[in-house]
């Protein structure tokens, strides 16, 4: 069984969330030109299928291309992937917009069912790419995990800090200039050498096969008290370390584990469901590039099901400090390989900071929270919140697909 919604708590899920959180239309969860995108992505199919398939939307109409191409990986390695994919025959699954609203819908009897859009590929995730996110992990730091101090923390860092980082270039003389100036003060911070120095912080976010698609729910570690979703553009790479497509992802992040140490980063990064990635791949083209992704701007709405909770914002891929094809080169090159390509989150600006509850106890997530991030030209990713250990259990992985394919003779 793959990722799938589970109702690990009936009073939260089920008729209360649906009658007080309503969803938007479908079309509003595709991008908006969807009759110019090019989407790439996955799905499980029922019946005698029983396994996922590889789908290409084109103007709106779903095709499973599995017996042209097993897996996404092999898809995008292609040197002609974006001529292979417009013109790829395969089976008619309707129309997307019927796909995202079974998702929706939680039922877990759809015959079609989305899943994360990528398969084989590594999941790699870039930290502190963006000066608010850096002074939100210094504070996480220097909290220990303990939220009630953030609120000082943050008003005591932007006085002594007295600079804009985010006109600081990491790795140039400037940003040199401005550790060497913390060293001396006792200031300086794992997080701010990763975040103005020469190296980009690269970490594993997440196994293949382990990341949840739109619709589905996302882990939260049991021991965590203090969490928060982390809304980014993920480039889909292949093999030879080219960025062929983007889409968008959700990297929760549970803040009190990691500002115990950033040595228990895998206990906050990588748990069950901790990665949401969806709702497709939209492969770069005429109509959209790298480009798109360095100007696009992100939306992340949080919805309380349990509250009347909701919070609203949005961040600017243009003031990411690093810029993308940088973080590609920086995780793969002569120095590391992945043959199996890789999705790269790309960091986030947002570390959402409003009150929930009482003054100063700062954001963290309520069980049965909706998550939506957006972008015009990738659509919208939706996931809602629950524990790691009571969400569907993570059973399908790769053994488990070639399998599958083995059965279906759609392995060569």
């Amino acid at each position: 069984m793959v990722h799938a919604t589970k109702m690990p708590d009936k009073t939260i899920k089920g008729d209360f969330v649906k009658n007080n959180l309503k969803h938007a239309p479908a079309s509003a969860h595709l991008p908006a030109d969807l009759s110019d995108a090019l989407l790439v992505g996955r799905v499980w199919r029922g019946g005698d299928i029983n396994g996922p398939s590889v789908v290409v939307v084109r103007n709106g109409e779903v095709f499973d291309i599995t017996a042209q191409v097993a897996t996404v990986s092999d898809l995008l390695d292609r040197d002609d992937v974006v001529a292979f994919a417009k013109a790829a025959q395969g089976e008619s699954l309707g129309r997307v917009e019927t796909l995202i609203e079974a998702a929706l819908s939680g039922a877990d009897d759809v015959p079609v069912r989305l899943l994360a859009p990528n398969d084989l590929q590594a999941i790699k995730a870039c930290g502190v790419t963006f000066a608010v996110s850096l002074l939100e992990r210094v504070i996480e730091e220097q909290a220990g995990g303990n939220p009630a101090k953030a609120d000082e923390l943050r008003a005591t860092l932007l006085k002594d800090i007295g600079a804009d980082l985010s006109a600081i270039k990491p790795g140039s003389p400037e940003a040199e200039k401005l550790k060497e100036q913390f060293i001396a003060r006792g200031a300086w911070s794992q997080y701010m050498e990763v975040g103005i120095g020469p190296y980009a912080e690269v970490f594993s976010k997440s196994q293949p096969m382990s990341a949840v698609g739109f619709g589905a729910d996302v882990g939260l570690h049991p021991e965590s008290k203090w969490n928060n979703p982390e809304p980014e553009v993920v480039l889909a790479v292949n093999s030879r370390a080219q960025a062929v497509g983007a889409t968008l992802g959700n990297d929760v992040n549970l803040r009190d584990i990691e500002g115990r140490s950033a040595l228990l980063l895998g206990k906050a990064k990588d748990n069950n469901a901790s990665c949401g990635i969806g709702p497709f791949i939209r492969l770069f083209d005429e109509r959209f590039g790298i480009d798109t992704v360095r100007n696009a701007e992100l939306r992340l709405v949080i919805e309380g099901a349990e509250d009347s909770f909701r919070l609203d914002g949005e961040s600017r891929m243009r003031e990411i400090s690093r810029d993308p094809l940088d973080l590609v080169a920086q995780t793969s090159g002569a120095h590391h390989q992945y043959p199996d390509g890789f999705m790269l989150f790309l960091g986030t600006m947002f570390s959402p900071i409003k009150d929930r509850g009482a003054p100063g106890a700062g954001f963290t997530h309520k069980l049965g929270d909706r998550v939506s991030i957006s972008s015009p030209s990738l659509g919208m990713l939706v996931n809602h919140v629950y524990r790691s250990d009571a969400v569907t259990p993570w059973t399908f992985g790769v053994r488990a697909l070639y399998r599958n394919l083995a059965q279906r003779g759609l392995l060569n």
